[in-house]
């Protein structure tokens, strides 16, 4: 019998530790040749872990959420078959050396996770393991109510007996969760209290009972790990780095609305077009005009690098958090093209089947909520990157339109804001402004958007 210990091989240039963030074996569990040890999370995707033997787990590195540096051990495995040539174990009768960390098993497979609108909270990341279970937590007493004068549903066996209510064990356990003393509740027939009359005493006059907003829960303690803490961590740091401001601005999409309805009714097969690809048609054309929007800054080196491919970071909602795939060289592609190709990043990065060059490498960032867009947003930058764009939720309010006579009349139209926060060491408020007013008659006067 040996003992083999499995440490965590080199998964990628670079990488000095990545976090455990699944567990798929403890102590005392067997394990078969291939099967599965952890996930193990980089700075750009997980990996998993596989055993390249059979037999015992005796020891393990430490919990979800810690970190482990390549060449460490992960799992010691207690054994009868046969370990690799290449990999040392330790009799029990010989007591040789454990073996040493660089004396790893080759095989990993790696998968990006599921994880992409916290609306501001833009991250590279792939899947999180499920939180620990939380410790259990004793339900708070509810808060004792004065005591009341006894009423006429009060039944005493004598003065000097305490009183006592008739009532069903329901009738009380629903009282309790109302905050009701039930001696201030007077009984509708045969002295004892019903839920009728609770109701009325809730109706009618009740000084002390009240529904309750919500039911008491328990505090809960999660842990931050994996995706989650990979979120908290850019965006402390972009907070943190980067001195944002936001500008707003109004944009009536009455007519790109009316353009987007009669393109899907000719759509055939094609994916439905969604107001995305439009606004991000819409950019790809301004952009040319604004290349200090189209950037990267290098903080460190002091370096700003103008990109002239549009490579459009999609902040996606998942259910492992935000991710952004990464739409590449947007420029290049059409309405339908962009349609096609935004449905497959996002179903890619909640499925889990996203690779790593697709959700790394943007130039710019667009988020947005959809119909919970809000009036207004101010997004948090996808650092290195010097700016991001969140359109709006689409309202419909009048407005004066001109009525072709050199008047005006009231009609009812079609609004979304636009918001665009930018890096201020590299994008002066001007340029900002200046770019979304460009971009706001394109999006004004749609028919642009389809021509050279």
């Amino acid at each position: 019998m040996a003992r083999f210990t499995f440490s965590l091989p080199d998964i990628g240039e670079g990488i000095a530790e990545a976090e455990i963030v699944d567990w798929h074996v403890k102590v005392g569990d067997t394990v078969e040749e291939d099967g599965r040890l952890a996930d193990m999370m980089t700075d750009k995707a997980t990996v998993e872990m596989e055993s390249p033997v059979s037999g015992t787990v005796i020891e393990v590195a430490g919990e979800v959420g810690d970190t482990i540096s390549i060449g460490s051990m992960l799992v010691v495995i207690e054994t009868d078959g046969e370990v690799p040539d290449d990999v040392l174990t330790d009799s029990e009768d010989a007591g040789a050396p454990a073996p040493k960390a660089d004396q790893a098993a080759e095989r990993i497979e790696t998968e990006v996770s599921d994880a992409s609108d916290a609306d501001d909270a833009i991250v590279h990341g792939s899947k999180s393991a499920p939180p620990p279970e939380s410790p259990p937590v004793e339900t708070p007493k509810p808060r004792p109510t004065p005591k009341a004068q006894p009423n006429p549903a009060v039944s005493q066996a004598g003065a000097g007996e305490a009183a006592k209510v008739l009532a069903t064990p329901a009738v009380r356990k629903r009282a309790t969760d109302l905050g009701i003393d039930l001696n201030e509740v007077r009984p509708s027939e045969e002295g004892r209290i019903r839920h009728a009359d609770l109701d009325a005493f809730i109706s009618y006059g009740a000084k002390s009972g009240h529904a309750p907003a919500a039911a008491t829960r328990p505090d809960e303690t999660v842990k931050v790990i994996g995706l989650r803490r990979r979120i908290a961590e850019n965006m402390a740091a972009a907070k943190r780095n980067i001195p944002h401001f936001t500008y707003v601005e109004e944009c009536d999409v009455t007519e790109l609305e009316r353009l987007r309805a009669q393109l899907n009714e000719a759509r055939g097969e094609r994916p439905k077009l969604t107001m995305l690809p439009l606004l991000i048609t819409g950019i790809c054309k301004t952009l040319p005009d604004f290349p200090m929007i189209n950037a990267r800054y290098d903080d460190e080196a002091g370096v700003v690098t103008r990109h002239g491919a549009v490579h459009l970071g999609m902040a996606t909602q998942t259910d492992g958090g935000l991710m952004v795939p990464v739409i590449r060289n947007a420029q290049r592609q059409n309405l339908w093209q962009l349609a096609a190709e935004i449905v497959r990043l996002a179903n890619a990065a909640r499925d889990g089947s996203a690779k790593s060059n697709e959700l790394s490498g943007s130039t710019l960032t667009v988020t947005s909520l959809g119909p919970l867009g809000g009036v207004a947003t101010t997004p948090v930058i996808n650092r290195p990157e010097v700016a991001i764009i969140g359109p709006n939720r689409i309202v419909e309010r009048p407005m004066f339109v001109p009525d072709g006579n050199g008047g005006e009349r009231i009609e009812k139209r079609k609004l979304m804001n636009i918001s665009i926060s930018c890096d201020h060491r590299v994008v002066d408020g001007w340029d900002a402004a200046s770019f979304i007013q460009q971009l706001k008659k394109l999006l004004e006067t749609p028919a642009l958007l389809l021509v050279d």
